[in-house]
């Protein structure tokens, strides 16, 4: 472990090689946090099924490319599909859950992962999965930085999305609708806003953008029927980092949880890497409620 954290130390060269892939890691996190964070915002849910969502649409953009659907086309096809599930989830589960206790939804979205986790290694095969996109990489610094074109393009799209999401919600109608509704539910009913069906548009909304992560993942990394719980861990804390419907916020912490993690991966070994995003997740947990004590004390 130090002889690793030297080398990073001793070699700035290859510590922005690290740290670089792990930024264009974390754009995914990023965008997968999104839909967490507007299901969070709107329904009071905390989405525990969000890694598994990622999964199913990386599969489902695995199964188009395996039958010629090209690169491009794979992530609008893995979106729509996924807003489409997203919205099934709504009326057949989600529905039932919403103004409900915290707990109940954490609960049924919990049981709702187990299910799809099982569903994809049924149907897929418990296989790591990925998608060769025959795009290649470009060398930095006479070759001592290596990127994955792929991966520079999951970057850009995950930053598109997070723009387009902006503009959808400050602008359109249903974006300020759903707005609208994650304000005063009571009130958007009152003043003529469909509430119920706002819910179903962003849970399906949320589908979509975990749609988009899972294709860009199969296709930059790889994707796997038991590797979701780890993509819901990082969509949260990059939630309870931010705050709910911090754009930016989501942003920059997704970067962050990225590089941070891909630097731990080397240091303390690609088999640590996982649980230092659990820790890190208690770590968080565990200062937020510090400083909510600190603000209780200070306003008593």
């Amino acid at each position: 472990m130090v002889d690793n954290f030297l080398l990073l130390v001793q070699n700035p060269n290859f510590a922005l090689d690290v740290v670089l892939n792990g930024l264009l890691a974390g754009a995914i996190f990023a965008l997968a946090a999104y839909g967490m964070s507007l299901v969070w915002g709107v329904l009071n849910i905390v989405n525990i099924v969000q890694g598994e969502l990622v999964v199913l649409g990386g599969y489902i953009a695995y199964a188009a490319l395996s039958h010629g659907v090209p690169a491009y086309a794979a992530l609008p096809v893995s979106a729509l599909a996924m807003f489409a599930i997203g919205w099934g989830l709504y009326y057949t589960v989600i529905f039932r859950v919403v103004d409900k206790d915290l707990f109940i939804s954490i609960l049924a979205t919990f049981g709702l992962s187990i299910v799809i986790q099982q569903l994809t290694n049924t149907i897929f095969g418990s296989d790591v999965r990925s998608f060769d996109t025959g795009l290649g990489s470009f060398y930095m610094l006479d070759g001592a930085v290596t990127v994955a074109w792929i991966k520079v393009i999951a970057f850009v799209l995950a930053m598109v999305s997070g723009g387009v999401l902006w503009l959808f919600l400050r602008h359109a109608r249903l974006g300020q609708a759903i707005r609208a509704t994650a304000q005063n539910p009571r009130a958007a009913h009152i003043l003529g806003i469909n509430t119920d069906r706002v819910y179903a548009m962003t849970y399906g909304l949320n589908g979509a953008l975990c749609g988009a992560a899972g294709s860009l993942a199969v296709m930059a990394w790889t994707i796997h029927p038991y590797i979701g719980l780890p993509y819901t861990v990082r969509s949260f804390m990059i939630v309870v980092v931010a705050g709910l419907g911090n754009v930016g916020g989501v942003v920059v912490a997704g970067l962050s949880l990225g590089a941070l993690e891909n630097v731990a991966g080397f240091v303390l070994g690609a088999e640590y890497q996982i649980a230092f995003v659990f820790t890190l997740m208690v770590l968080i947990l565990v200062w937020r409620n510090w400083r909510a004590a600190r603000r209780r004390t200070y306003l008593s």
